[in-house]
């Protein structure tokens, strides 16, 4: 699974790195990096939850 964020979208909240912090993590600014973009097994869940949790809207999963 292909992870990607929207980091002009990222209001800097963290849920992404409370979740799933193998997969995120933020810059000097709070903004949104991600250290992976493939993601499988266990880790799709995780990140699944960040998705679902970003209140705004700036993560994304999809299939490769």
């Amino acid at each position: 699974m292909k992870v990607s964020a929207d980091r002009e979208q990222c209001i800097q909240v963290g849920n992404c790195m409370l979740v799933a912090g193998e997969v995120f993590d933020q810059d000097a600014d709070g903004i949104v990096v991600v250290l992976t973009d493939e993601v499988s097994g266990e880790q799709v869940d995780r990140v699944q939850e960040a998705v679902n949790l970003c209140p705004a809207a700036a993560l994304s999963l999809t299939e490769d």
